[in-house]
Protein backbone atom coordinates (compact mmCIF):
# COMPACT_ATOMS: atom_id res chain seq x y z
CA UNK A 1 0.00 0.00 0.00
CA UNK A 2 2.14 3.20 -1.28
CA UNK A 3 0.47 5.88 1.17
CA UNK A 4 3.34 8.19 0.49
CA UNK A 5 1.54 8.83 -2.97
CA UNK A 6 -1.58 9.90 -1.34
CA UNK A 7 -2.21 13.61 -1.16
CA UNK A 8 -4.96 14.77 0.49
CA UNK A 9 -5.60 18.36 -0.21
CA UNK A 10 -8.16 19.79 2.87
CA UNK A 11 -9.39 23.87 2.42
CA UNK A 12 -10.38 26.35 4.59
CA UNK A 13 -13.48 28.03 4.38
CA UNK A 14 -11.48 31.48 3.39
CA UNK A 15 -7.58 30.92 2.42
CA UNK A 16 -5.52 28.37 0.26
CA UNK A 17 -2.54 27.68 2.93
CA UNK A 18 0.85 25.71 1.69
CA UNK A 19 3.93 24.71 3.54
CA UNK A 20 7.54 24.34 2.92
CA UNK A 21 8.92 20.96 3.58
CA UNK A 22 11.49 22.69 5.89
CA UNK A 23 11.47 23.54 9.36
CA UNK A 24 7.66 22.20 10.88
CA UNK A 25 8.05 24.69 14.38
CA UNK A 26 8.31 27.69 12.09
CA UNK A 27 6.06 27.63 9.15
CA UNK A 28 3.91 30.82 7.55
CA UNK A 29 1.22 30.72 6.39
CA UNK A 30 1.32 31.29 2.61
CA UNK A 31 -1.38 33.32 0.26
CA UNK A 32 -3.12 36.58 0.34
CA UNK A 33 -3.64 36.42 4.71
CA UNK A 34 -0.04 37.94 6.05
CA UNK A 35 1.08 37.99 9.94
CA UNK A 36 3.29 40.61 9.46
CA UNK A 37 0.93 43.55 8.05
CA UNK A 38 -2.48 42.65 9.53
CA UNK A 39 -5.98 43.59 8.88
CA UNK A 40 -8.86 42.67 10.71
CA UNK A 41 -9.91 40.54 8.13
CA UNK A 42 -6.46 38.88 7.59
CA UNK A 43 -6.22 38.32 11.22
CA UNK A 44 -9.75 36.50 10.97
CA UNK A 45 -7.94 34.24 8.40
CA UNK A 46 -5.16 33.13 10.37
CA UNK A 47 -7.48 32.22 13.16
CA UNK A 48 -9.33 30.13 10.94
CA UNK A 49 -6.47 28.41 9.40
CA UNK A 50 -5.58 28.03 13.42
CA UNK A 51 -8.78 26.01 13.34
CA UNK A 52 -7.69 24.36 10.11
CA UNK A 53 -4.64 23.47 10.96
CA UNK A 54 -5.67 20.97 14.36
CA UNK A 55 -7.46 18.87 11.51
CA UNK A 56 -5.08 18.85 9.02
CA UNK A 57 -3.89 14.85 9.58
CA UNK A 58 -4.83 11.55 7.36
CA UNK A 59 -3.58 8.43 7.48
CA UNK A 60 -0.32 8.23 7.92
CA UNK A 61 0.04 11.51 10.34
CA UNK A 62 -2.90 11.19 12.79
CA UNK A 63 -4.10 14.29 14.32
CA UNK A 64 -7.88 13.88 15.60
CA UNK A 65 -8.01 10.32 15.94
CA UNK A 66 -5.50 8.41 17.90
CA UNK A 67 -6.46 4.76 16.50
CA UNK A 68 -3.33 3.65 16.18
CA UNK A 69 -1.65 5.57 18.60
CA UNK A 70 -4.39 4.75 21.79
CA UNK A 71 -6.41 1.73 20.16
CA UNK A 72 -4.05 -0.33 18.85
CA UNK A 73 -1.57 0.29 21.42
CA UNK A 74 -3.78 -0.99 23.72
CA UNK A 75 -5.75 -4.01 24.64
CA UNK A 76 -8.49 -2.56 22.46
CA UNK A 77 -7.51 -3.22 19.11
CA UNK A 78 -5.09 -4.94 16.64
CA UNK A 79 -3.79 -2.90 13.66
CA UNK A 80 -5.88 -5.24 10.99
CA UNK A 81 -5.23 -4.59 7.53
CA UNK A 82 -3.61 -7.55 5.11
CA UNK A 83 -1.09 -8.98 7.68
CA UNK A 84 1.55 -7.62 9.92
CA UNK A 85 3.66 -6.17 6.99
CA UNK A 86 0.77 -4.19 5.94
CA UNK A 87 1.83 -0.19 6.91
CA UNK A 88 4.34 -1.97 9.66
CA UNK A 89 4.33 0.76 11.45
CA UNK A 90 1.67 0.12 13.55
CA UNK A 91 2.39 -3.29 13.55
CA UNK A 92 5.79 -2.30 15.62
CA UNK A 93 3.01 -0.31 17.92
CA UNK A 94 0.89 -3.39 18.99
CA UNK A 95 4.17 -5.11 19.42
CA UNK A 96 5.59 -2.33 21.55
CA UNK A 97 9.79 -3.51 21.76
CA UNK A 98 9.27 -3.22 17.78
CA UNK A 99 8.43 0.67 18.07
CA UNK A 100 11.39 2.52 17.71
CA UNK A 101 12.74 5.75 16.67
CA UNK A 102 13.62 5.87 13.05
CA UNK A 103 10.22 4.80 11.63
CA UNK A 104 9.41 6.67 8.86
CA UNK A 105 5.53 6.83 8.79
CA UNK A 106 3.00 7.97 11.48
CA UNK A 107 5.22 9.58 14.55
CA UNK A 108 7.20 11.99 12.23
CA UNK A 109 3.94 12.95 10.07
CA UNK A 110 2.60 13.46 13.61
CA UNK A 111 5.33 15.68 14.96
CA UNK A 112 5.00 17.95 12.35
CA UNK A 113 1.39 17.96 11.47
CA UNK A 114 0.69 19.21 15.35
CA UNK A 115 4.16 21.60 15.19
CA UNK A 116 2.54 23.27 11.83
CA UNK A 117 -0.65 23.53 13.90
CA UNK A 118 1.09 25.48 16.66
CA UNK A 119 2.89 27.18 13.75
CA UNK A 120 -0.29 28.57 12.00
CA UNK A 121 -1.76 29.31 15.82
CA UNK A 122 1.47 31.66 16.48
CA UNK A 123 1.26 33.37 13.16
CA UNK A 124 -2.50 34.49 14.02
CA UNK A 125 -1.23 35.25 17.75
CA UNK A 126 1.78 37.72 16.29
CA UNK A 127 -0.70 39.28 14.17
CA UNK A 128 -3.30 39.75 16.32
CA UNK A 129 -1.26 41.24 18.79
CA UNK A 130 -0.38 44.01 16.53
CA UNK A 131 -3.98 45.07 16.38
CA UNK A 132 -5.79 47.59 18.26
CA UNK A 133 -9.10 46.57 20.02
CA UNK A 134 -10.74 49.47 18.13
CA UNK A 135 -9.09 48.11 14.78
CA UNK A 136 -10.81 44.48 15.87
CA UNK A 137 -13.27 44.32 18.76
CA UNK A 138 -12.85 40.56 18.69
CA UNK A 139 -8.99 40.55 19.71
CA UNK A 140 -9.13 39.15 23.02
CA UNK A 141 -11.82 36.61 22.37
CA UNK A 142 -9.63 35.83 18.86
CA UNK A 143 -6.46 35.33 21.07
CA UNK A 144 -7.99 33.09 23.61
CA UNK A 145 -9.24 30.85 21.15
CA UNK A 146 -6.04 30.52 19.35
CA UNK A 147 -4.52 29.79 22.24
CA UNK A 148 -6.71 27.38 23.54
CA UNK A 149 -5.44 25.19 19.67
CA UNK A 150 -1.94 25.90 20.50
CA UNK A 151 -2.60 24.24 24.31
CA UNK A 152 -4.63 21.29 22.38
CA UNK A 153 -1.38 20.35 20.15
CA UNK A 154 0.93 20.83 22.98
CA UNK A 155 -1.19 18.42 25.08
CA UNK A 156 -1.55 15.99 22.37
CA UNK A 157 2.21 15.85 21.79
CA UNK A 158 3.14 15.52 25.49
CA UNK A 159 0.82 12.89 25.95
CA UNK A 160 2.70 10.81 23.11
CA UNK A 161 5.99 12.10 23.46
CA UNK A 162 6.42 13.38 27.36
CA UNK A 163 9.38 15.74 26.45
CA UNK A 164 8.21 18.32 23.50
CA UNK A 165 9.55 21.64 23.05
CA UNK A 166 7.21 24.11 23.89
CA UNK A 167 7.18 26.51 21.08
CA UNK A 168 5.39 30.10 21.28
CA UNK A 169 4.60 33.06 19.42
CA UNK A 170 7.53 35.12 21.18
CA UNK A 171 10.48 33.03 19.55
CA UNK A 172 11.76 33.67 17.01
CA UNK A 173 13.31 31.33 14.38
CA UNK A 174 16.68 31.25 15.79
CA UNK A 175 15.20 31.02 19.02
CA UNK A 176 13.01 27.69 17.79
CA UNK A 177 15.92 25.72 16.64
CA UNK A 178 17.79 26.06 20.10
CA UNK A 179 15.16 25.47 22.31
CA UNK A 180 15.55 21.88 23.87
CA UNK A 181 12.42 19.38 24.11
CA UNK A 182 14.08 19.50 28.20
CA UNK A 183 13.84 22.80 28.45
CA UNK A 184 11.26 22.08 31.32
CA UNK A 185 10.62 19.81 33.96
CA UNK A 186 7.72 16.95 33.28
CA UNK A 187 5.48 18.95 35.43
CA UNK A 188 6.89 22.14 34.64
CA UNK A 189 5.46 21.73 31.23
CA UNK A 190 2.27 20.34 32.46
CA UNK A 191 1.75 24.09 33.88
CA UNK A 192 2.99 26.29 30.64
CA UNK A 193 0.50 24.15 28.70
CA UNK A 194 -2.10 24.96 31.10
CA UNK A 195 -1.46 28.71 30.49
CA UNK A 196 -2.71 28.47 27.21
CA UNK A 197 -6.01 27.21 28.24
CA UNK A 198 -6.13 29.26 31.65
CA UNK A 199 -6.06 32.08 29.53
CA UNK A 200 -9.07 30.59 26.74
CA UNK A 201 -10.95 30.17 29.59
CA UNK A 202 -10.88 33.01 31.37
CA UNK A 203 -11.45 34.96 28.11
CA UNK A 204 -13.59 33.01 26.27
CA UNK A 205 -17.73 33.64 26.05
CA UNK A 206 -20.05 31.08 27.67
CA UNK A 207 -21.34 30.81 24.16
CA UNK A 208 -20.42 31.14 20.35
CA UNK A 209 -22.26 32.43 17.26
CA UNK A 210 -20.26 29.90 15.22
CA UNK A 211 -20.54 26.13 15.45
CA UNK A 212 -16.79 24.53 16.57
CA UNK A 213 -15.28 28.09 17.99
CA UNK A 214 -13.93 27.32 21.25
CA UNK A 215 -15.75 28.47 24.59
CA UNK A 216 -15.27 28.92 27.80
CA UNK A 217 -16.43 25.91 28.92
CA UNK A 218 -14.76 24.03 26.52
CA UNK A 219 -11.07 25.30 27.77
CA UNK A 220 -12.36 24.87 31.56
CA UNK A 221 -12.87 21.34 30.63
CA UNK A 222 -9.65 20.92 28.47
CA UNK A 223 -8.13 22.17 31.44
CA UNK A 224 -9.90 19.76 33.36
CA UNK A 225 -8.70 17.15 31.59
CA UNK A 226 -4.61 18.50 31.33
CA UNK A 227 -5.37 19.05 35.99
CA UNK A 228 -6.03 15.30 35.76
CA UNK A 229 -2.97 13.61 33.66
CA UNK A 230 -0.84 16.36 36.16
CA UNK A 231 -2.51 15.05 39.23
CA UNK A 232 -0.34 11.32 38.80
CA UNK A 233 2.66 12.33 39.12
CA UNK A 234 5.57 10.60 37.41
CA UNK A 235 9.36 9.70 37.62
CA UNK A 236 12.03 9.36 35.00
CA UNK A 237 10.96 5.99 34.50
CA UNK A 238 7.52 6.67 33.93
CA UNK A 239 5.90 5.40 36.96
CA UNK A 240 3.45 7.00 38.65
CA UNK A 241 4.61 7.78 42.22
CA UNK A 242 2.16 10.68 43.99
CA UNK A 243 -0.95 11.05 43.18
CA UNK A 244 -1.17 15.11 43.80
CA UNK A 245 -4.88 15.82 45.54
CA UNK A 246 -4.71 19.78 44.92
CA UNK A 247 -4.65 18.84 41.09
CA UNK A 248 -7.20 16.30 41.91
CA UNK A 249 -9.51 19.01 43.86
CA UNK A 250 -8.63 21.77 40.31
CA UNK A 251 -10.79 18.93 38.09
CA UNK A 252 -13.02 18.63 40.52
CA UNK A 253 -14.01 22.84 40.05
CA UNK A 254 -13.44 23.12 36.65
CA UNK A 255 -15.76 20.14 35.56
CA UNK A 256 -17.95 21.54 38.18
CA UNK A 257 -18.59 24.68 36.07
CA UNK A 258 -19.29 22.80 32.43
CA UNK A 259 -21.42 20.84 34.46
CA UNK A 260 -23.25 23.96 36.05
CA UNK A 261 -23.17 25.98 33.06
CA UNK A 262 -26.69 23.58 31.94
CA UNK A 263 -24.86 23.96 28.63
CA UNK A 264 -24.43 20.31 28.08
CA UNK A 265 -25.85 16.51 28.21
CA UNK A 266 -25.42 12.98 27.48
CA UNK A 267 -26.89 12.51 24.08
CA UNK A 268 -30.43 10.65 24.94
CA UNK A 269 -28.63 7.71 22.59
CA UNK A 270 -25.27 6.61 22.62
CA UNK A 271 -25.65 5.96 18.51
CA UNK A 272 -25.78 9.50 18.14
CA UNK A 273 -21.98 10.75 19.15
CA UNK A 274 -21.06 8.64 15.49
CA UNK A 275 -24.05 9.23 13.52
CA UNK A 276 -24.33 11.95 10.44
CA UNK A 277 -26.41 14.67 11.65
CA UNK A 278 -25.98 15.19 15.00
CA UNK A 279 -22.57 16.88 14.64
CA UNK A 280 -22.26 19.40 17.37
CA UNK A 281 -25.04 18.27 20.05
CA UNK A 282 -25.50 18.77 23.59
CA UNK A 283 -22.55 16.17 24.31
CA UNK A 284 -19.78 17.70 21.82
CA UNK A 285 -17.66 20.23 23.60
CA UNK A 286 -15.58 20.51 21.71
CA UNK A 287 -15.01 18.87 18.33
CA UNK A 288 -12.91 19.21 14.90
CA UNK A 289 -15.32 20.31 12.01
CA UNK A 290 -15.22 18.71 8.63
CA UNK A 291 -17.41 19.28 5.86
CA UNK A 292 -18.51 18.04 2.22
CA UNK A 293 -20.66 20.08 0.08
CA UNK A 294 -19.48 23.44 1.29
CA UNK A 295 -18.67 25.42 -1.92
CA UNK A 296 -14.81 24.25 -2.20
CA UNK A 297 -13.93 21.93 -4.62
CA UNK A 298 -12.88 19.24 -2.71
CA UNK A 299 -14.75 19.76 0.49
CA UNK A 300 -13.06 19.27 3.81
CA UNK A 301 -13.42 15.77 4.74
CA UNK A 302 -11.32 13.53 7.40
CA UNK A 303 -9.24 10.64 6.14
CA UNK A 304 -8.10 10.01 9.17
CA UNK A 305 -9.24 6.76 10.11
CA UNK A 306 -10.01 5.78 5.56
CA UNK A 307 -8.25 2.16 6.11
CA UNK A 308 -10.94 1.19 9.04
CA UNK A 309 -13.88 0.16 6.65
CA UNK A 310 -14.56 -3.13 5.86
CA UNK A 311 -12.43 -4.83 2.86
CA UNK A 312 -14.63 -7.31 1.52
CA UNK A 313 -18.34 -5.73 2.11
CA UNK A 314 -18.96 -4.03 -1.64
CA UNK A 315 -20.12 -0.77 -0.49
CA UNK A 316 -16.61 -0.38 0.67
CA UNK A 317 -13.86 -2.47 -0.18
CA UNK A 318 -10.83 -0.96 1.75
CA UNK A 319 -9.24 -1.91 4.16
CA UNK A 320 -9.97 -4.09 7.22
CA UNK A 321 -7.84 -2.17 9.79
CA UNK A 322 -8.30 -1.38 13.66
CA UNK A 323 -9.74 -4.94 14.25
CA UNK A 324 -11.23 -4.87 17.69
CA UNK A 325 -9.36 -7.34 19.96
CA UNK A 326 -10.80 -10.56 21.35
CA UNK A 327 -10.27 -8.96 25.11
CA UNK A 328 -12.16 -6.10 24.40
CA UNK A 329 -15.24 -8.08 22.91
CA UNK A 330 -15.52 -10.21 25.84
CA UNK A 331 -14.85 -6.84 28.26
CA UNK A 332 -18.56 -6.47 27.25
CA UNK A 333 -19.72 -9.34 28.93
CA UNK A 334 -21.88 -8.23 32.05
CA UNK A 335 -23.11 -10.36 35.12
CA UNK A 336 -26.80 -11.73 36.26
CA UNK A 337 -27.20 -7.92 37.82
CA UNK A 338 -26.02 -6.31 34.51
CA UNK A 339 -22.59 -5.40 35.83
CA UNK A 340 -19.38 -6.00 34.48
CA UNK A 341 -17.66 -9.40 35.14
CA UNK A 342 -14.47 -7.96 36.34
CA UNK A 343 -12.32 -10.52 37.25
CA UNK A 344 -13.54 -13.03 34.84
CA UNK A 345 -14.52 -11.02 31.63
CA UNK A 346 -11.47 -13.08 29.82
CA UNK A 347 -12.13 -16.45 30.84
CA UNK A 348 -14.69 -17.18 28.17
CA UNK A 349 -15.09 -15.99 24.84
CA UNK A 350 -17.90 -14.14 22.82
CA UNK A 351 -17.74 -15.81 19.65
CA UNK A 352 -18.25 -13.14 16.69
CA UNK A 353 -21.19 -15.78 15.23
CA UNK A 354 -23.37 -15.78 18.31
CA UNK A 355 -22.07 -13.31 20.59
CA UNK A 356 -24.79 -13.75 22.98
CA UNK A 357 -25.81 -17.58 23.34
CA UNK A 358 -28.61 -18.52 25.98
CA UNK A 359 -27.67 -17.19 29.51
CA UNK A 360 -24.64 -14.43 28.31
CA UNK A 361 -25.67 -10.92 28.38
CA UNK A 362 -23.83 -8.17 26.87
CA UNK A 363 -23.40 -4.22 27.63
CA UNK A 364 -25.36 -2.38 24.82
CA UNK A 365 -22.09 -0.48 23.76
CA UNK A 366 -20.63 -3.41 22.03
CA UNK A 367 -22.99 -3.22 19.11
CA UNK A 368 -22.73 0.66 18.88
CA UNK A 369 -18.51 0.19 18.45
CA UNK A 370 -17.71 -3.50 16.86
CA UNK A 371 -19.36 -4.36 13.83
CA UNK A 372 -19.64 -8.74 13.84
CA UNK A 373 -21.37 -11.16 12.00
CA UNK A 374 -25.39 -11.27 11.31
CA UNK A 375 -25.54 -7.89 12.84
CA UNK A 376 -26.45 -4.55 11.77
CA UNK A 377 -23.47 -2.55 10.40
CA UNK A 378 -24.22 1.49 11.04
CA UNK A 379 -27.48 0.38 12.81
CA UNK A 380 -28.66 -0.52 8.82
CA UNK A 381 -30.92 -3.45 8.53
CA UNK A 382 -30.73 -3.94 5.04
CA UNK A 383 -29.32 -7.14 3.26
CA UNK A 384 -25.82 -5.19 2.13
CA UNK A 385 -25.54 -3.64 5.57
CA UNK A 386 -25.32 -7.26 8.13
CA UNK A 387 -22.23 -7.35 8.60
CA UNK A 388 -20.53 -11.08 7.76
CA UNK A 389 -17.53 -12.74 8.54
CA UNK A 390 -16.34 -12.16 4.39
CA UNK A 391 -16.25 -8.91 5.13
CA UNK A 392 -13.08 -9.34 7.46
CA UNK A 393 -9.92 -8.84 5.44
CA UNK A 394 -7.21 -11.47 7.19
CA UNK A 395 -9.45 -13.47 10.26
CA UNK A 396 -6.73 -15.58 10.39
CA UNK A 397 -4.30 -13.25 11.44
CA UNK A 398 -7.00 -10.73 13.33
CA UNK A 399 -10.07 -12.24 13.57
CA UNK A 400 -13.51 -11.64 12.74
CA UNK A 401 -14.28 -8.59 14.53
CA UNK A 402 -14.26 -4.78 13.01
CA UNK A 403 -14.23 -1.17 14.52
CA UNK A 404 -17.77 0.39 13.50
CA UNK A 405 -17.96 3.83 15.67
CA UNK A 406 -15.99 5.70 13.22
CA UNK A 407 -16.96 4.45 9.89
CA UNK A 408 -20.37 5.91 8.40
CA UNK A 409 -22.69 4.38 5.70
CA UNK A 410 -21.78 4.56 2.12
CA UNK A 411 -24.98 6.09 1.48
CA UNK A 412 -24.60 8.45 3.94
CA UNK A 413 -24.69 12.22 2.75
CA UNK A 414 -21.39 12.46 4.39
CA UNK A 415 -19.89 9.76 3.12
CA UNK A 416 -16.49 10.13 -0.28
CA UNK A 417 -14.52 7.38 -1.56
CA UNK A 418 -11.04 9.03 -2.74
CA UNK A 419 -9.93 5.97 -4.81
CA UNK A 420 -9.66 2.74 -2.50
CA UNK A 421 -10.03 5.03 0.54
CA UNK A 422 -12.96 6.90 2.47
CA UNK A 423 -13.37 9.92 3.86
CA UNK A 424 -15.93 11.42 5.83
CA UNK A 425 -17.72 15.14 6.71
CA UNK A 426 -18.85 13.86 10.29
CA UNK A 427 -16.95 15.87 12.80
CA UNK A 428 -14.22 14.29 15.34
CA UNK A 429 -15.19 14.98 18.96
CA UNK A 430 -11.93 15.45 21.26
CA UNK A 431 -14.20 16.14 24.53
CA UNK A 432 -17.40 14.94 25.04
CA UNK A 433 -19.68 15.16 27.86
CA UNK A 434 -18.84 11.57 28.94
CA UNK A 435 -15.71 12.28 29.28
CA UNK A 436 -15.95 15.19 31.82
CA UNK A 437 -18.33 13.41 34.16
CA UNK A 438 -16.03 10.30 34.77
CA UNK A 439 -12.82 12.94 34.50
CA UNK A 440 -14.98 14.63 38.07
CA UNK A 441 -16.08 10.48 39.13
CA UNK A 442 -12.35 9.46 38.62
CA UNK A 443 -10.85 12.90 41.07
CA UNK A 444 -13.34 11.94 43.39
CA UNK A 445 -12.53 8.33 43.72
CA UNK A 446 -8.38 9.15 44.24
CA UNK A 447 -9.26 11.73 46.81
CA UNK A 448 -10.99 9.39 48.64
CA UNK A 449 -14.84 10.44 48.25
CA UNK A 450 -16.44 6.83 46.25
CA UNK A 451 -19.72 7.51 47.08
CA UNK A 452 -19.75 11.30 45.23
CA UNK A 453 -18.62 9.38 42.05
CA UNK A 454 -21.51 6.57 41.89
CA UNK A 455 -24.03 9.15 40.50
CA UNK A 456 -21.58 10.58 37.67
CA UNK A 457 -20.81 6.80 36.63
CA UNK A 458 -24.63 5.95 36.74
CA UNK A 459 -25.35 8.24 34.68
CA UNK A 460 -22.91 7.10 32.07
CA UNK A 461 -24.11 3.87 32.62
CA UNK A 462 -27.60 4.88 32.39
CA UNK A 463 -27.69 6.31 29.19
CA UNK A 464 -26.21 3.19 28.26
CA UNK A 465 -28.93 0.94 28.94
CA UNK A 466 -31.52 3.24 27.22
CA UNK A 467 -29.50 2.88 24.08
CA UNK A 468 -31.26 0.12 22.44
CA UNK A 469 -33.60 1.77 19.82
CA UNK A 470 -30.25 0.87 17.76
CA UNK A 471 -29.29 -1.66 16.05
CA UNK A 472 -32.46 -3.53 14.80
CA UNK A 473 -32.47 -6.27 13.34
CA UNK A 474 -34.86 -6.24 9.66
CA UNK A 475 -37.82 -8.31 12.31
CA UNK A 476 -37.70 -5.29 15.07
CA UNK A 477 -35.55 -7.88 17.51
CA UNK A 478 -31.80 -6.98 18.55
CA UNK A 479 -28.92 -8.66 17.19
CA UNK A 480 -28.02 -9.35 20.92
CA UNK A 481 -29.28 -9.82 24.67
CA UNK A 482 -28.81 -6.35 26.57
CA UNK A 483 -28.10 -6.19 30.03
CA UNK A 484 -26.35 -3.46 31.88
CA UNK A 485 -27.42 -1.96 35.58
CA UNK A 486 -26.19 1.20 37.65
CA UNK A 487 -24.22 0.54 40.89
CA UNK A 488 -26.37 0.10 43.72
CA UNK A 489 -25.76 -0.55 47.54
CA UNK A 490 -27.46 -4.19 46.33
CA UNK A 491 -25.75 -5.57 43.93
CA UNK A 492 -21.81 -3.89 44.71
CA UNK A 493 -19.83 -3.43 47.91
CA UNK A 494 -18.80 0.59 46.73
CA UNK A 495 -15.64 1.32 48.30
CA UNK A 496 -12.82 3.31 46.90
CA UNK A 497 -10.99 0.11 45.54
CA UNK A 498 -14.09 -1.07 43.66
CA UNK A 499 -15.01 2.48 42.80
CA UNK A 500 -11.54 2.13 40.91
CA UNK A 501 -11.99 -0.44 39.00
CA UNK A 502 -16.07 0.38 37.65
CA UNK A 503 -14.31 4.11 36.77
CA UNK A 504 -11.58 2.51 34.79
CA UNK A 505 -13.91 -0.18 33.47
CA UNK A 506 -17.04 2.22 32.22
CA UNK A 507 -13.95 4.51 30.23
CA UNK A 508 -12.87 1.58 28.63
CA UNK A 509 -17.03 0.79 27.47
CA UNK A 510 -17.45 4.27 26.81
CA UNK A 511 -14.60 4.93 24.85
CA UNK A 512 -13.69 1.82 23.36
CA UNK A 513 -11.69 2.24 20.19
CA UNK A 514 -12.01 6.08 20.09
CA UNK A 515 -8.17 5.92 21.08
CA UNK A 516 -8.16 7.19 24.59
CA UNK A 517 -7.55 3.63 26.34
CA UNK A 518 -3.67 3.38 26.02
CA UNK A 519 -3.28 6.89 27.44
CA UNK A 520 -5.76 5.99 30.46
CA UNK A 521 -3.55 3.39 31.39
CA UNK A 522 -0.24 5.36 31.01
CA UNK A 523 -1.88 8.27 33.11
CA UNK A 524 -3.05 5.69 35.87
CA UNK A 525 0.38 3.96 35.94
CA UNK A 526 -0.99 0.41 34.93
CA UNK A 527 0.18 0.12 31.46
CA UNK A 528 2.81 -2.61 32.23
CA UNK A 529 0.60 -4.54 34.20
CA UNK A 530 -2.21 -4.42 31.94
CA UNK A 531 -0.59 -4.94 28.65
CA UNK A 532 1.75 -7.66 29.79
CA UNK A 533 -1.29 -9.46 31.39
CA UNK A 534 -3.36 -8.95 28.40
CA UNK A 535 -0.66 -10.55 25.87
CA UNK A 536 -0.16 -13.22 28.44
CA UNK A 537 -3.63 -14.76 26.99
CA UNK A 538 -3.90 -13.15 23.78
CA UNK A 539 -0.81 -14.88 22.60
CA UNK A 540 -2.90 -17.99 22.72
CA UNK A 541 -5.24 -16.64 20.25
CA UNK A 542 -3.28 -14.38 17.95
CA UNK A 543 -0.04 -16.29 16.65
CA UNK A 544 1.18 -12.36 15.57
CA UNK A 545 2.24 -11.26 18.72
CA UNK A 546 4.12 -14.49 19.86
CA UNK A 547 7.20 -12.02 20.39
CA UNK A 548 5.04 -8.51 21.89
CA UNK A 549 6.37 -7.09 25.34
CA UNK A 550 5.92 -4.43 26.97
CA UNK A 551 8.59 -2.77 28.93
CA UNK A 552 8.17 -0.13 32.16
CA UNK A 553 10.54 2.61 31.80
CA UNK A 554 9.99 2.76 27.81
CA UNK A 555 6.92 1.64 26.00
CA UNK A 556 4.73 4.33 28.12
CA UNK A 557 5.56 7.07 25.37
CA UNK A 558 6.83 6.90 22.17
CA UNK A 559 10.00 7.63 20.93
CA UNK A 560 11.09 11.27 19.94
CA UNK A 561 11.52 10.58 16.09
CA UNK A 562 15.66 10.58 14.99
CA UNK A 563 14.68 13.00 12.11
CA UNK A 564 13.42 15.67 14.82
CA UNK A 565 17.11 14.52 16.85
CA UNK A 566 19.13 14.57 13.69
CA UNK A 567 17.37 18.23 12.08
CA UNK A 568 18.63 19.60 15.80
CA UNK A 569 22.13 18.36 15.99
CA UNK A 570 21.45 16.57 18.89
CA UNK A 571 19.81 19.17 21.14
CA UNK A 572 16.26 16.98 21.38
CA UNK A 573 17.01 14.28 24.00
CA UNK A 574 15.58 11.05 23.50
CA UNK A 575 12.88 9.03 25.75
CA UNK A 576 14.38 6.08 28.37
CA UNK A 577 15.16 3.04 26.48
CA UNK A 578 15.06 3.95 22.75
Amino acid sequence: MKLRNIKIFLLTALIFIGFSCEDPLEVEPKGQVSANSPSAESAEGLVTSAYAGIGNDDMIGHMTSMWAYGSVRSDDAYKGGGGVADVIDINYFEQYNLTNPSQEWMLPYTWENFYKAISRANSALRALKQLDEEEFEKKTTRMAEVRFLRGHSHFVLKTLFKHIPYIDETLSEEEILETSNREYSNNELWNVIAEDFEYAMNNLPETQPDAGRANKYAAAAYLAKLRLYQAYEQNENHQVVNINQQRLQDVVDLTNMVINSGQYSLQPSFAENFLYGYDNGPESIFAVQFSKDDGTSAGRLSFVTGLNYPHGASQYGCCGFHAPSQNLVNAFATDDNGLPQFNSFNDTELNAGDITPDGVTVDPRIDHSVGMDGHPYKYRNEDNYIFDSSWVRDPGVYGYFQSMKEQQAADCPCYKKKGPFMGTSVNIDIIRYADVLLWQAEAYIEMGQPEMARPLINQVRERAAQSTERPKLADGTTPSNYKVEKYTNDNINWNQETAREALRWERRMEFALEGSRFFDLVRWGIAAETLNGYLEKEKDRRSFLQDAHFEAGRDEYYPIPQREIDFTKGLYVQNPGY
